[in-house]
Protein backbone atom coordinates (compact mmCIF):
# COMPACT_ATOMS: atom_id res chain seq x y z
CA UNK A 1 0.00 0.00 0.00
CA UNK A 2 2.96 2.34 0.73
CA UNK A 3 4.62 1.88 -2.79
CA UNK A 4 1.27 2.27 -4.69
CA UNK A 5 0.14 5.45 -2.45
CA UNK A 6 3.71 6.74 -3.31
CA UNK A 7 3.33 6.13 -7.14
CA UNK A 8 -0.20 7.44 -7.27
CA UNK A 9 0.94 10.94 -5.69
CA UNK A 10 3.66 11.55 -8.46
CA UNK A 11 1.11 10.45 -10.57
CA UNK A 12 -1.19 12.54 -9.40
CA UNK A 13 0.37 15.92 -8.18
CA UNK A 14 2.47 15.85 -11.53
CA UNK A 15 -0.88 15.02 -13.91
CA UNK A 16 -2.39 18.10 -11.81
CA UNK A 17 0.35 20.52 -12.24
CA UNK A 18 0.92 19.82 -16.08
CA UNK A 19 -2.76 20.05 -16.74
CA UNK A 20 -3.12 23.46 -14.70
CA UNK A 21 0.14 24.87 -16.30
CA UNK A 22 -1.21 23.96 -19.77
CA UNK A 23 -4.91 25.49 -18.82
CA UNK A 24 -2.64 28.83 -17.38
CA UNK A 25 -0.69 29.14 -20.71
CA UNK A 26 -4.20 29.62 -21.96
CA UNK A 27 -6.78 30.76 -19.38
CA UNK A 28 -8.93 32.87 -22.14
CA UNK A 29 -9.49 29.76 -24.08
CA UNK A 30 -10.22 27.85 -20.60
CA UNK A 31 -12.98 30.66 -19.87
CA UNK A 32 -14.57 29.75 -23.32
CA UNK A 33 -14.70 26.12 -22.50
CA UNK A 34 -16.60 27.20 -18.76
CA UNK A 35 -18.97 29.11 -21.03
CA UNK A 36 -20.02 25.95 -23.42
CA UNK A 37 -20.73 24.57 -19.92
CA UNK A 38 -22.59 27.44 -18.55
CA UNK A 39 -24.72 26.86 -21.53
CA UNK A 40 -28.78 27.01 -21.50
CA UNK A 41 -28.11 23.28 -23.13
CA UNK A 42 -25.28 21.89 -20.63
CA UNK A 43 -25.89 23.10 -17.35
CA UNK A 44 -28.04 26.52 -17.65
CA UNK A 45 -25.76 28.39 -15.35
CA UNK A 46 -25.96 31.70 -17.58
CA UNK A 47 -25.50 34.19 -14.73
CA UNK A 48 -21.56 32.99 -14.47
CA UNK A 49 -20.88 33.71 -18.02
CA UNK A 50 -19.51 36.90 -17.06
CA UNK A 51 -17.33 35.73 -14.35
CA UNK A 52 -16.02 33.06 -16.55
CA UNK A 53 -12.36 34.26 -17.02
CA UNK A 54 -12.13 34.83 -13.43
CA UNK A 55 -13.47 31.63 -12.78
CA UNK A 56 -10.98 30.11 -15.13
CA UNK A 57 -8.13 31.28 -13.73
CA UNK A 58 -9.42 30.81 -10.05
CA UNK A 59 -9.69 27.17 -10.82
CA UNK A 60 -6.22 26.27 -13.02
CA UNK A 61 -4.11 28.45 -10.08
CA UNK A 62 -5.77 25.97 -7.54
CA UNK A 63 -5.09 22.84 -9.81
CA UNK A 64 -1.69 23.75 -9.54
CA UNK A 65 -1.36 24.54 -6.16
CA UNK A 66 -2.89 21.24 -5.43
CA UNK A 67 -0.94 19.20 -7.28
CA UNK A 68 2.69 21.11 -6.14
CA UNK A 69 0.89 20.46 -2.18
CA UNK A 70 0.30 16.79 -2.49
CA UNK A 71 4.09 16.13 -3.96
CA UNK A 72 4.98 18.26 -0.84
CA UNK A 73 2.75 16.59 1.63
CA UNK A 74 1.42 20.37 2.43
CA UNK A 75 -1.87 20.51 4.75
CA UNK A 76 -2.40 16.81 4.05
CA UNK A 77 -6.14 16.69 4.86
CA UNK A 78 -7.74 19.81 2.69
CA UNK A 79 -5.66 18.46 -0.16
CA UNK A 80 -7.05 15.34 -0.31
CA UNK A 81 -10.57 16.21 0.17
CA UNK A 82 -9.88 19.09 -2.26
CA UNK A 83 -8.74 16.92 -4.84
CA UNK A 84 -11.58 14.17 -4.02
CA UNK A 85 -14.00 16.96 -4.45
CA UNK A 86 -12.79 18.38 -8.13
CA UNK A 87 -12.19 14.74 -9.20
CA UNK A 88 -15.60 13.90 -8.19
CA UNK A 89 -17.52 16.85 -9.82
CA UNK A 90 -15.23 16.93 -12.82
CA UNK A 91 -15.96 13.02 -13.48
CA UNK A 92 -19.38 13.98 -13.11
CA UNK A 93 -19.57 16.65 -15.81
CA UNK A 94 -17.03 14.65 -18.25
CA UNK A 95 -19.70 12.00 -17.74
CA UNK A 96 -22.51 13.99 -18.64
CA UNK A 97 -21.01 15.93 -21.67
CA UNK A 98 -20.03 12.22 -22.72
CA UNK A 99 -23.21 10.62 -22.42
CA UNK A 100 -25.23 13.86 -23.93
CA UNK A 101 -22.66 14.72 -26.08
CA UNK A 102 -23.39 18.34 -24.96
CA UNK A 103 -19.49 19.34 -24.77
CA UNK A 104 -16.96 17.78 -27.55
CA UNK A 105 -13.91 18.86 -25.73
CA UNK A 106 -13.59 18.91 -21.29
CA UNK A 107 -10.69 21.40 -22.45
CA UNK A 108 -8.95 19.38 -19.60
CA UNK A 109 -5.36 19.50 -21.50
CA UNK A 110 -6.47 22.91 -23.41
CA UNK A 111 -5.53 22.39 -27.14
CA UNK A 112 -1.96 20.60 -26.57
CA UNK A 113 -4.17 17.06 -25.81
CA UNK A 114 -7.46 17.43 -27.13
CA UNK A 115 -9.61 14.45 -25.90
CA UNK A 116 -13.00 13.02 -26.91
CA UNK A 117 -15.95 13.41 -24.34
CA UNK A 118 -15.32 9.68 -23.54
CA UNK A 119 -11.30 9.64 -23.88
CA UNK A 120 -12.39 12.79 -21.21
CA UNK A 121 -14.55 10.81 -18.83
CA UNK A 122 -11.97 7.65 -18.82
CA UNK A 123 -8.73 9.82 -17.85
CA UNK A 124 -11.32 11.19 -14.65
CA UNK A 125 -11.80 7.43 -13.81
CA UNK A 126 -8.37 6.76 -13.72
CA UNK A 127 -7.77 9.57 -11.63
CA UNK A 128 -10.65 8.85 -9.18
CA UNK A 129 -9.51 5.40 -8.20
CA UNK A 130 -5.81 7.01 -7.82
CA UNK A 131 -7.13 9.72 -5.36
CA UNK A 132 -9.13 7.58 -3.79
CA UNK A 133 -6.21 4.99 -2.94
CA UNK A 134 -4.41 8.66 -2.18
CA UNK A 135 -7.03 8.85 0.71
CA UNK A 136 -7.52 5.78 2.22
CA UNK A 137 -3.66 5.81 2.05
CA UNK A 138 -3.26 9.52 3.45
CA UNK A 139 -0.47 7.72 6.75
CA UNK A 140 1.64 6.53 4.30
CA UNK A 141 2.30 10.24 2.74
CA UNK A 142 4.79 12.14 4.60
CA UNK A 143 5.61 15.21 3.60
CA UNK A 144 8.93 16.32 2.36
CA UNK A 145 11.81 19.46 3.51
CA UNK A 146 10.80 21.58 6.46
CA UNK A 147 7.69 23.36 7.10
CA UNK A 148 8.87 26.66 5.94
CA UNK A 149 10.43 25.35 2.87
CA UNK A 150 6.87 23.76 1.90
CA UNK A 151 5.02 27.51 3.22
CA UNK A 152 7.62 29.13 1.09
CA UNK A 153 7.41 27.04 -2.34
CA UNK A 154 3.48 26.66 -2.17
CA UNK A 155 3.84 30.40 -2.09
CA UNK A 156 6.39 30.56 -4.91
CA UNK A 157 4.12 28.04 -7.07
CA UNK A 158 1.48 30.97 -6.25
CA UNK A 159 3.61 34.10 -7.31
CA UNK A 160 4.61 32.16 -10.34
CA UNK A 161 0.68 31.31 -11.65
CA UNK A 162 0.42 34.80 -11.33
CA UNK A 163 2.84 36.02 -12.97
CA UNK A 164 2.14 33.68 -15.85
CA UNK A 165 -1.67 34.95 -16.19
CA UNK A 166 -0.66 38.28 -15.91
CA UNK A 167 1.26 38.16 -18.98
CA UNK A 168 -0.79 35.73 -21.21
CA UNK A 169 -3.54 38.34 -20.29
CA UNK A 170 -1.73 41.00 -21.58
CA UNK A 171 0.17 39.67 -24.43
CA UNK A 172 -1.02 36.18 -25.93
CA UNK A 173 0.18 32.47 -24.54
CA UNK A 174 3.49 31.71 -24.34
CA UNK A 175 3.15 28.47 -26.51
CA UNK A 176 0.50 28.10 -28.96
CA UNK A 177 -0.87 24.86 -29.30
CA UNK A 178 -3.90 25.74 -31.59
CA UNK A 179 -3.92 25.08 -35.91
CA UNK A 180 -3.50 28.79 -36.33
CA UNK A 181 -0.29 29.14 -34.96
CA UNK A 182 2.75 31.72 -36.33
CA UNK A 183 4.15 29.41 -39.47
CA UNK A 184 1.00 27.48 -40.04
CA UNK A 185 -0.84 28.26 -43.57
CA UNK A 186 -4.30 28.25 -43.41
CA UNK A 187 -5.07 26.71 -46.27
CA UNK A 188 -3.09 23.47 -45.69
CA UNK A 189 -4.87 23.24 -42.71
CA UNK A 190 -8.44 23.33 -44.09
CA UNK A 191 -7.18 20.54 -47.05
CA UNK A 192 -8.07 16.80 -46.15
CA UNK A 193 -4.69 15.01 -47.54
CA UNK A 194 -4.97 12.64 -50.39
CA UNK A 195 -5.37 9.03 -48.61
CA UNK A 196 -6.65 10.13 -45.66
CA UNK A 197 -9.40 8.00 -44.22
CA UNK A 198 -12.85 8.66 -44.86
CA UNK A 199 -15.86 8.02 -42.26
CA UNK A 200 -17.33 4.88 -41.89
CA UNK A 201 -20.95 4.40 -41.85
CA UNK A 202 -23.08 1.71 -40.80
CA UNK A 203 -26.73 1.25 -42.71
CA UNK A 204 -29.63 -0.84 -40.95
CA UNK A 205 -32.18 -1.23 -44.17
CA UNK A 206 -35.75 -2.38 -42.84
CA UNK A 207 -37.39 -4.57 -45.61
CA UNK A 208 -40.63 -5.84 -45.30
CA UNK A 209 -40.52 -9.53 -47.20
CA UNK A 210 -43.53 -11.66 -47.59
CA UNK A 211 -45.19 -9.36 -44.91
CA UNK A 212 -42.27 -10.05 -42.70
CA UNK A 213 -40.34 -7.29 -41.47
CA UNK A 214 -36.46 -7.80 -41.65
CA UNK A 215 -33.44 -5.40 -41.49
CA UNK A 216 -29.97 -5.94 -43.04
CA UNK A 217 -26.77 -4.31 -41.72
CA UNK A 218 -24.47 -2.80 -44.36
CA UNK A 219 -21.66 -0.64 -44.51
CA UNK A 220 -23.12 1.43 -47.94
CA UNK A 221 -24.14 -1.40 -50.54
CA UNK A 222 -27.99 -1.80 -50.85
CA UNK A 223 -28.44 -5.04 -50.04
CA UNK A 224 -29.83 -7.43 -52.85
CA UNK A 225 -33.10 -8.43 -51.15
CA UNK A 226 -36.88 -8.89 -53.20
CA UNK A 227 -38.76 -6.66 -50.68
CA UNK A 228 -40.13 -3.12 -50.17
CA UNK A 229 -37.81 -1.09 -48.28
CA UNK A 230 -39.56 0.28 -44.87
CA UNK A 231 -36.91 2.59 -43.58
CA UNK A 232 -33.44 3.37 -43.63
CA UNK A 233 -31.38 4.18 -40.28
CA UNK A 234 -27.53 5.43 -40.71
CA UNK A 235 -24.91 5.60 -38.06
CA UNK A 236 -21.39 6.87 -38.31
CA UNK A 237 -18.87 3.70 -36.45
CA UNK A 238 -15.66 5.39 -37.55
CA UNK A 239 -14.61 9.28 -38.06
CA UNK A 240 -12.84 9.98 -41.04
CA UNK A 241 -9.87 12.61 -41.01
CA UNK A 242 -11.28 15.78 -39.68
CA UNK A 243 -8.81 18.76 -41.13
CA UNK A 244 -7.66 20.90 -38.15
CA UNK A 245 -9.44 23.71 -39.37
CA UNK A 246 -12.40 24.28 -40.39
CA UNK A 247 -15.47 26.49 -41.05
CA UNK A 248 -12.67 29.37 -41.68
CA UNK A 249 -14.50 31.67 -44.36
CA UNK A 250 -14.33 35.48 -45.40
CA UNK A 251 -17.99 36.72 -46.25
CA UNK A 252 -19.26 40.15 -46.94
CA UNK A 253 -22.79 41.18 -48.48
CA UNK A 254 -23.72 37.04 -49.56
CA UNK A 255 -19.91 37.14 -51.57
CA UNK A 256 -17.09 35.00 -50.19
CA UNK A 257 -13.63 36.70 -50.22
CA UNK A 258 -11.96 33.13 -48.46
CA UNK A 259 -9.60 32.02 -51.60
CA UNK A 260 -8.77 35.76 -52.70
CA UNK A 261 -7.42 36.72 -49.30
CA UNK A 262 -5.94 32.97 -48.54
CA UNK A 263 -3.74 33.83 -52.11
CA UNK A 264 -3.12 37.78 -51.37
CA UNK A 265 0.37 38.73 -50.14
CA UNK A 266 1.37 41.27 -47.63
CA UNK A 267 -2.26 41.24 -45.86
CA UNK A 268 -2.73 42.51 -42.15
CA UNK A 269 -5.88 41.21 -40.20
CA UNK A 270 -7.82 42.75 -37.62
CA UNK A 271 -9.58 40.51 -36.00
CA UNK A 272 -12.80 41.49 -33.10
CA UNK A 273 -14.61 37.89 -32.90
CA UNK A 274 -17.95 40.33 -31.27
CA UNK A 275 -17.93 43.97 -31.01
CA UNK A 276 -20.09 43.59 -28.04
CA UNK A 277 -17.28 42.97 -25.33
CA UNK A 278 -14.22 43.87 -27.35
CA UNK A 279 -11.59 46.22 -26.03
CA UNK A 280 -12.17 49.75 -27.29
CA UNK A 281 -9.01 51.17 -26.07
CA UNK A 282 -7.19 48.97 -28.71
CA UNK A 283 -8.80 50.39 -31.75
CA UNK A 284 -6.77 53.55 -31.49
CA UNK A 285 -3.83 51.45 -31.54
CA UNK A 286 -5.12 49.04 -34.44
CA UNK A 287 -5.56 52.50 -36.43
CA UNK A 288 -2.33 53.60 -36.20
CA UNK A 289 -0.50 50.27 -37.44
CA UNK A 290 -2.90 49.79 -40.14
CA UNK A 291 -2.37 53.26 -41.15
CA UNK A 292 1.35 52.59 -41.53
CA UNK A 293 0.78 49.24 -43.05
CA UNK A 294 -1.39 50.70 -45.68
CA UNK A 295 1.16 53.48 -46.54
CA UNK A 296 4.09 50.71 -46.39
CA UNK A 297 2.14 48.57 -49.14
CA UNK A 298 -0.28 46.16 -47.80
CA UNK A 299 -3.57 45.34 -47.82
CA UNK A 300 -5.98 45.62 -44.22
CA UNK A 301 -9.42 43.88 -43.58
CA UNK A 302 -10.99 42.88 -40.50
CA UNK A 303 -12.88 40.09 -39.20
CA UNK A 304 -15.77 39.87 -37.34
CA UNK A 305 -18.96 37.60 -36.50
CA UNK A 306 -21.07 41.43 -35.29
CA UNK A 307 -23.10 42.63 -38.31
CA UNK A 308 -22.36 44.54 -40.76
CA UNK A 309 -24.22 48.07 -39.06
CA UNK A 310 -21.98 46.86 -36.31
CA UNK A 311 -18.65 47.09 -37.84
CA UNK A 312 -19.62 49.92 -39.92
CA UNK A 313 -20.10 52.01 -36.64
CA UNK A 314 -16.89 50.89 -35.18
CA UNK A 315 -14.85 52.00 -38.23
CA UNK A 316 -16.54 55.65 -38.33
CA UNK A 317 -16.13 55.97 -34.88
CA UNK A 318 -12.72 55.32 -34.80
CA UNK A 319 -11.79 56.48 -38.42
CA UNK A 320 -10.23 53.03 -39.49
CA UNK A 321 -9.28 52.91 -43.35
CA UNK A 322 -10.60 49.36 -43.82
CA UNK A 323 -13.51 46.99 -44.21
CA UNK A 324 -15.22 44.65 -41.85
CA UNK A 325 -16.14 40.66 -43.46
CA UNK A 326 -17.84 38.34 -41.46
CA UNK A 327 -16.24 35.09 -39.91
CA UNK A 328 -18.01 32.91 -37.56
CA UNK A 329 -17.10 33.85 -34.01
CA UNK A 330 -15.95 30.41 -32.41
CA UNK A 331 -13.05 30.16 -35.56
CA UNK A 332 -11.79 33.61 -34.49
CA UNK A 333 -11.64 33.03 -30.76
CA UNK A 334 -9.76 30.06 -31.52
CA UNK A 335 -7.38 31.76 -34.05
CA UNK A 336 -6.27 34.47 -31.58
CA UNK A 337 -7.02 35.02 -27.78
CA UNK A 338 -7.45 38.97 -27.92
CA UNK A 339 -10.12 41.30 -28.98
CA UNK A 340 -8.90 43.10 -31.14
CA UNK A 341 -6.03 41.47 -32.21
CA UNK A 342 -3.51 41.24 -35.31
CA UNK A 343 -2.12 39.03 -38.23
CA UNK A 344 -0.55 38.87 -40.77
CA UNK A 345 -0.92 36.77 -43.50
CA UNK A 346 1.44 35.95 -46.46
CA UNK A 347 -0.63 33.83 -49.15
CA UNK A 348 -2.14 31.85 -46.13
CA UNK A 349 0.86 31.75 -44.05
CA UNK A 350 0.61 32.99 -40.60
CA UNK A 351 4.01 35.37 -40.43
CA UNK A 352 2.83 37.48 -37.40
CA UNK A 353 -0.07 37.61 -34.20
CA UNK A 354 -0.36 40.30 -31.86
CA UNK A 355 -2.50 41.36 -28.71
CA UNK A 356 -3.54 44.71 -29.58
CA UNK A 357 -1.32 45.45 -26.68
CA UNK A 358 1.53 44.55 -28.79
CA UNK A 359 0.50 46.74 -31.70
CA UNK A 360 3.68 48.48 -31.20
CA UNK A 361 5.69 45.45 -32.19
CA UNK A 362 4.12 44.47 -36.04
CA UNK A 363 6.95 44.61 -38.13
CA UNK A 364 5.38 46.23 -41.18
CA UNK A 365 8.86 46.89 -43.60
CA UNK A 366 8.05 48.86 -46.87
CA UNK A 367 6.75 46.01 -49.20
CA UNK A 368 8.82 46.00 -52.93
CA UNK A 369 7.14 47.45 -55.56
CA UNK A 370 4.07 48.17 -53.50
CA UNK A 371 1.50 50.50 -55.18
CA UNK A 372 1.48 54.73 -54.56
CA UNK A 373 1.18 55.49 -50.97
CA UNK A 374 -2.69 55.90 -50.19
CA UNK A 375 -4.42 58.91 -49.47
CA UNK A 376 -5.80 58.32 -46.47
CA UNK A 377 -7.50 61.48 -45.39
CA UNK A 378 -9.55 60.76 -48.58
CA UNK A 379 -10.55 57.20 -47.89
CA UNK A 380 -11.36 57.94 -44.51
CA UNK A 381 -14.08 60.76 -45.74
CA UNK A 382 -15.12 58.16 -48.65
CA UNK A 383 -15.37 55.14 -46.70
CA UNK A 384 -17.98 57.65 -44.17
CA UNK A 385 -19.88 58.60 -47.35
CA UNK A 386 -20.29 54.35 -48.16
CA UNK A 387 -21.78 53.73 -44.93
CA UNK A 388 -24.25 57.48 -45.60
CA UNK A 389 -24.24 55.84 -49.37
CA UNK A 390 -26.64 53.12 -47.71
CA UNK A 391 -28.12 54.43 -44.47
CA UNK A 392 -31.36 54.74 -45.05
CA UNK A 393 -31.87 51.90 -48.34
CA UNK A 394 -30.92 49.13 -45.41
CA UNK A 395 -34.21 50.95 -43.79
CA UNK A 396 -36.29 50.73 -46.98
CA UNK A 397 -35.77 47.43 -48.11
CA UNK A 398 -37.36 45.90 -44.92
CA UNK A 399 -40.18 43.58 -45.57
CA UNK A 400 -42.00 45.03 -42.37
CA UNK A 401 -42.13 48.19 -39.55
CA UNK A 402 -41.19 45.71 -36.41
CA UNK A 403 -38.16 44.33 -39.20
CA UNK A 404 -37.33 47.89 -40.09
CA UNK A 405 -38.08 48.72 -36.49
CA UNK A 406 -34.86 46.20 -35.13
CA UNK A 407 -32.92 46.85 -37.92
CA UNK A 408 -33.36 51.37 -36.82
CA UNK A 409 -32.22 50.47 -33.45
CA UNK A 410 -29.39 48.44 -34.45
CA UNK A 411 -27.99 51.13 -36.59
CA UNK A 412 -28.39 53.70 -33.42
CA UNK A 413 -30.96 55.27 -35.22
CA UNK A 414 -33.95 57.41 -33.44
CA UNK A 415 -37.73 56.19 -34.03
CA UNK A 416 -37.90 59.74 -35.66
CA UNK A 417 -35.19 58.74 -38.39
CA UNK A 418 -36.45 55.07 -38.62
CA UNK A 419 -39.79 56.01 -38.93
CA UNK A 420 -39.75 58.75 -41.41
CA UNK A 421 -40.08 59.51 -44.98
CA UNK A 422 -36.77 57.25 -45.46
CA UNK A 423 -36.69 58.45 -49.42
CA UNK A 424 -36.63 61.61 -48.44
CA UNK A 425 -33.81 61.54 -46.07
CA UNK A 426 -31.72 59.31 -48.38
CA UNK A 427 -32.18 61.64 -50.90
CA UNK A 428 -30.83 64.70 -49.03
CA UNK A 429 -27.70 62.55 -48.23
CA UNK A 430 -27.03 61.45 -51.62
CA UNK A 431 -27.00 64.92 -52.70
CA UNK A 432 -24.61 65.83 -50.08
CA UNK A 433 -22.18 62.79 -50.88
CA UNK A 434 -22.16 64.26 -54.38
CA UNK A 435 -21.27 68.09 -53.75
CA UNK A 436 -18.10 66.12 -52.26
CA UNK A 437 -17.25 63.78 -54.87
CA UNK A 438 -18.13 66.04 -57.63
CA UNK A 439 -15.62 68.75 -56.07
CA UNK A 440 -13.01 65.83 -56.60
CA UNK A 441 -14.24 64.85 -60.01
CA UNK A 442 -13.25 68.34 -60.81
CA UNK A 443 -10.13 69.16 -59.16
CA UNK A 444 -8.12 65.77 -59.24
CA UNK A 445 -10.14 63.15 -61.25
CA UNK A 446 -11.62 59.71 -60.12
CA UNK A 447 -10.45 58.31 -56.56
CA UNK A 448 -9.55 54.67 -57.90
CA UNK A 449 -7.48 52.08 -55.87
CA UNK A 450 -4.35 53.52 -56.46
CA UNK A 451 -5.42 56.77 -53.96
CA UNK A 452 -7.73 55.15 -51.70
CA UNK A 453 -6.90 51.45 -52.51
CA UNK A 454 -9.34 49.05 -53.99
CA UNK A 455 -11.62 48.44 -51.24
CA UNK A 456 -12.87 52.22 -51.08
CA UNK A 457 -12.25 52.82 -55.05
CA UNK A 458 -16.12 52.52 -55.90
CA UNK A 459 -17.44 54.23 -53.20
CA UNK A 460 -17.37 57.67 -56.05
CA UNK A 461 -19.33 55.41 -58.68
CA UNK A 462 -22.07 54.31 -55.99
CA UNK A 463 -22.78 58.07 -55.06
CA UNK A 464 -22.81 58.80 -58.84
CA UNK A 465 -24.93 55.85 -59.28
CA UNK A 466 -27.03 57.47 -56.55
CA UNK A 467 -27.06 60.52 -58.55
CA UNK A 468 -28.03 59.95 -62.03
CA UNK A 469 -28.48 63.47 -63.14
CA UNK A 470 -24.68 63.96 -62.99
CA UNK A 471 -23.74 60.55 -65.05
CA UNK A 472 -23.83 62.42 -68.49
CA UNK A 473 -21.11 65.02 -66.94
CA UNK A 474 -19.09 62.18 -65.41
CA UNK A 475 -19.70 59.20 -66.96
CA UNK A 476 -16.14 60.00 -69.28
CA UNK A 477 -14.44 59.99 -66.24
CA UNK A 478 -15.38 56.45 -65.13
CA UNK A 479 -14.58 54.82 -68.21
CA UNK A 480 -11.20 56.56 -67.94
CA UNK A 481 -11.28 54.87 -64.94
CA UNK A 482 -11.62 51.86 -65.95
CA UNK A 483 -9.05 51.93 -69.02
CA UNK A 484 -6.90 53.00 -66.52
CA UNK A 485 -7.33 50.04 -64.14
CA UNK A 486 -8.52 52.07 -61.07
CA UNK A 487 -11.49 50.78 -61.02
CA UNK A 488 -13.76 47.26 -63.13
CA UNK A 489 -14.21 47.74 -66.44
CA UNK A 490 -17.68 45.80 -65.31
CA UNK A 491 -18.75 49.28 -63.10
CA UNK A 492 -17.56 51.51 -66.10
CA UNK A 493 -19.85 48.92 -68.36
CA UNK A 494 -23.13 48.97 -65.50
CA UNK A 495 -22.76 53.48 -66.09
CA UNK A 496 -22.55 52.99 -69.12
CA UNK A 497 -25.31 50.84 -69.93
CA UNK A 498 -27.52 52.71 -67.46
CA UNK A 499 -26.64 56.26 -68.91
CA UNK A 500 -27.95 54.93 -72.96
CA UNK A 501 -31.10 53.82 -71.22
CA UNK A 502 -31.86 57.38 -69.19
CA UNK A 503 -31.85 58.62 -72.94
CA UNK A 504 -33.61 56.18 -74.48
CA UNK A 505 -31.13 54.26 -76.34
CA UNK A 506 -30.06 50.60 -76.95
CA UNK A 507 -27.62 49.17 -74.20
CA UNK A 508 -24.13 47.83 -74.95
CA UNK A 509 -23.30 45.09 -72.35
CA UNK A 510 -27.26 43.81 -71.51
CA UNK A 511 -26.43 45.40 -67.51
CA UNK A 512 -30.06 46.65 -67.59
CA UNK A 513 -33.40 44.85 -67.06
CA UNK A 514 -36.81 46.88 -66.62
CA UNK A 515 -39.69 45.34 -64.51
CA UNK A 516 -43.37 46.33 -65.06
CA UNK A 517 -46.68 44.84 -63.16
CA UNK A 518 -48.81 44.62 -66.71
CA UNK A 519 -48.60 42.75 -69.71
CA UNK A 520 -45.18 44.37 -70.27
CA UNK A 521 -43.51 42.04 -67.82
CA UNK A 522 -40.03 41.85 -67.07
CA UNK A 523 -37.52 42.06 -70.13
CA UNK A 524 -33.77 43.32 -70.36
CA UNK A 525 -33.14 46.56 -71.75
CA UNK A 526 -32.76 46.45 -75.70
CA UNK A 527 -28.99 45.68 -76.45
CA UNK A 528 -27.23 47.38 -79.68
CA UNK A 529 -26.08 44.08 -82.38
CA UNK A 530 -27.48 41.59 -79.51
CA UNK A 531 -25.77 39.02 -81.43
CA UNK A 532 -22.02 39.82 -80.28
CA UNK A 533 -23.14 41.07 -76.76
CA UNK A 534 -21.67 37.78 -74.64
CA UNK A 535 -18.08 38.68 -76.75
CA UNK A 536 -19.13 41.97 -75.33
CA UNK A 537 -19.33 41.45 -72.02
CA UNK A 538 -16.71 38.91 -71.75
CA UNK A 539 -14.00 41.81 -72.77
CA UNK A 540 -15.44 43.68 -70.38
CA UNK A 541 -14.82 41.54 -67.38
CA UNK A 542 -18.42 40.07 -67.10
CA UNK A 543 -18.32 36.11 -65.98
CA UNK A 544 -21.32 35.19 -67.18
CA UNK A 545 -23.85 35.09 -70.56
CA UNK A 546 -26.59 37.62 -71.26
CA UNK A 547 -28.89 34.72 -70.91
CA UNK A 548 -27.26 33.67 -67.51
CA UNK A 549 -27.39 37.08 -65.97
CA UNK A 550 -31.51 37.30 -67.01
CA UNK A 551 -31.77 34.53 -64.95
CA UNK A 552 -29.69 35.97 -61.88
CA UNK A 553 -32.20 39.04 -62.43
CA UNK A 554 -35.19 37.42 -63.39
CA UNK A 555 -35.37 34.22 -61.73
CA UNK A 556 -33.98 30.79 -63.41
CA UNK A 557 -37.58 30.40 -65.27
CA UNK A 558 -36.86 33.35 -67.50
CA UNK A 559 -35.82 33.27 -71.01
CA UNK A 560 -34.10 36.18 -72.53
CA UNK A 561 -35.09 37.50 -75.92
CA UNK A 562 -33.86 40.70 -77.66
CA UNK A 563 -36.15 43.52 -77.78
CA UNK A 564 -35.95 46.81 -80.01
CA UNK A 565 -36.76 50.06 -78.84
CA UNK A 566 -39.15 50.04 -80.95
CA UNK A 567 -40.48 47.05 -79.89
CA UNK A 568 -40.48 48.95 -75.92
CA UNK A 569 -42.24 52.40 -77.23
CA UNK A 570 -45.48 50.85 -78.54
CA UNK A 571 -45.32 48.71 -75.71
Amino acid sequence: MKYLVGISRIIVGLLFIISGLIKLNDPVGFAFKLQDYFAPEVLDLGFLVPYALLIAIFVVIFEVLVGVALLLGYLKKFTMWALLLMIVFFTFLTFYSAYFNKVTDCGCFGDAIPLTPWESFSKDIVLLVLILILFFGQKYIQPIFTKGVRSITIFASFVVCLGITYFVLLHLPIIDFRPYKIGANITEGMTVPEGAPAPVYEYKWKFDINGEEKIITTNGDYPQVDGELIDTETKMIQEGYAPPIHDFTIERDGEDYTTQFLNEENLVVIIAYSLGNTEKDGYRSVKKVTDEALKNGYNVIGLSASSQEMTDKLTEEYKLNFKFYFCDETTLKTIVRSNPGILELDRGTIKQKLHWTDANKLELPVVKNAKPKLDLSLKQRLDSIAIQDQKYRKLMQSRSLEERKKLGESMGLSEAEYSGDLSQMQSVLDSVNMIFVEKYFIEKGYPGKSVVGAESSLVAWNVLQHNPDKIPLYLPLVKKAATDGEIPKTSAAMMEDRYLMMEGKPQVYGTQGMSYDDERGSFIWPIENAEAVNERRAEAGFEDTIEEYAKVLFGDDFVYEPRSIKEINQQ
